[in-house]
């Protein structure tokens, strides 16, 4: 009974303190002041940390979603010349029917359009497996159907007219291409007109040997948002590359892949490949071939965050010197309570509470301007992007849960020391020495 009752004053006592001195104190205005400012600073710190970690999680997802459309969730290739077989293609689909698989064969080039020479990776797919994985290239078919010729032009060849079904002409045209928006807008092409490609392979030709060249049909264009993709891929048939690299039919250098769960399915294949024996054939996820840049950007996001971290722990400063203030300004006050009967941990649970309170209102301040800011940020255009060069023109936002918690708990813990030192101050004032004296 008489352990609830002291515990009981106890409460009391530090209920009592913390609302005294939590009131504005019109005989030291500069006092409160301080703590008002603290408040502030603790809100604005955390505020501008939410916000600038969503727009780096926005950004990087955004990244993420440009790169793993175009680069693939997972790609298989050979590492000897032998190149990948179709029957291992067969066999994987046999083996593996959750995955899409699509063959490529690929080779570097140089466009020579209407005069004006562009470098080109070209790739040699399969329509209808390639439209499957790639949304991007899907998109392009579909919208070649609303090309069509100039008046002046005939249709691609007499029994491939251009109102035939986008996929099937592309297909069925051994030489067509489907090149990036950003080269067909910059040369103006248009449904059937002719590309001469340049390749590395050389034929003879009398005493010389000159590049392979070869004319094909552009048939569509395509968009990634990537200004880099966009000028540099250039799609068009197996049975081109394949003529072009003098190959047999059912090779190919390489694979690509869609998976709903990449970094599991690459140590399924990994696996079927070493109990095949097949050790001359790798595999590759989008993340490592875009390693050093999604690294640079968590490093940037890191070093980020820290920064701005410390501008919460300047605004706890304010925190500090507000209290150590009081600390000073009540020292009669508190000797007196110490000299009545009231213990040390009490005089130190008083300032501590109001350590957090300052603290924690500024965290709860903070995180309601930061929903304020986000809201705004995404319902009006206020910040817009090149799309060109960050393919989006909105700002992408993303809260990210583990940011958010990390960035309150760091915050909860710099209030929390911010607020423990001047409370022990507080709670080793020598009252005899103090009544004596003052």
């Amino acid at each position: 009974m008489a352990k609830s009752h002291s515990l009981a004053t106890n409460t009391s006592i530090a209920k009592f303190l913390h609302g005294k001195f939590l009131r504005f104190d019109k005989s030291q205005p500069f006092i409160s002041i301080t703590a008002i400012l603290a408040f502030l600073g603790i809100g604005v710190g955390v505020m501008v940390l939410i916000v600038a970690m969503a727009i780096m999680n926005g950004m990087s997802k955004e990244f993420e979603k440009r790169l793993f459309v175009m680069s693939y969730p997972l790609t298989i290739f050979s590492l000897k010349q032998q190149g990948i077989s179709q029957s291992l293609v067969q066999e994987l689909e046999q083996h593996f029917p959750n995955l899409r698989f699509s063959p490529y064969l690929y080779t570097q080039a140089v466009a020579r359009i209407n005069g004006a020479m562009e470098a080109a990776m070209l790739f040699g797919v399969d329509s209808s497996r390639e439209a499957a994985i790639n949304p991007v290239f899907a998109k392009a078919l579909q919208g070649s159907q609303n090309l069509a010729p100039s008046a002046d032009k005939p249709p691609i060849t007499p029994t491939m007219p251009a109102t035939q079904p986008p996929r099937e002409a592309f297909q069925n045209n051994k030489f067509s291409i489907i090149v990036g928006k950003s080269v067909a807008d910059m040369y103006f092409l248009e449904f059937g007109d002719k590309l001469t490609l340049f390749f590395t392979q050389f034929e003879p030709a009398g005493l010389t040997l000159t590049p392979t060249m070869k004319r094909f049909s552009f048939m569509g264009s395509f968009s990634s948002g990537v200004s880099g993709y966009d000028s540099a891929y250039m799609y068009s048939t197996l049975d081109a590359l394949q003529a072009i690299k003098k190959l047999p039919q059912g090779l190919y250098d390489g694979v690509h892949i869609y998976s709903a769960n990449p970094m599991e399915d690459k140590q399924n294949l990994r696996k079927y490949f070493d109990t095949q024996g097949l050790g001359h054939v790798a595999i590759e996820g989008w993340w490592e071939r875009n390693s050093n840049l999604f690294a640079a950007m968590d490093l940037e996001k890191r070093v980020l965050f820290i920064v701005l971290m410390l501008i919460i722990l300047m605004a706890s400063l304010n925190i500090i010197s507000s209290l150590l203030m009081v600390v000073m300004n009540r020292r009669k006050e508190i000797a007196l309570l110490l000299s009545l009967g009231a213990s040390a941990g009490e005089i130190r649970k008083s300032f501590f509470m109001l350590g957090l309170t300052i603290g924690l209102s500024g965290i709860v301040f903070g995180v309601v301007l930061s929903g304020v800011v986000l809201f705004v940020l995404d319902t009006f255009p206020i910040i817009t992007l090149p799309a060109d060069v960050y393919g989006v023109s909105k700002l992408p936002l993303d809260v990210g849960v583990l940011d958010f918690c990390a960035t309150i708990i760091g915050a909860v813990c710099i209030v929390c020391f911010s607020s423990y030192y001047p409370a022990k101050k507080a709670a080793q004032i020598d009252a005899l020495n103090v009544l004596r004296n003052e």
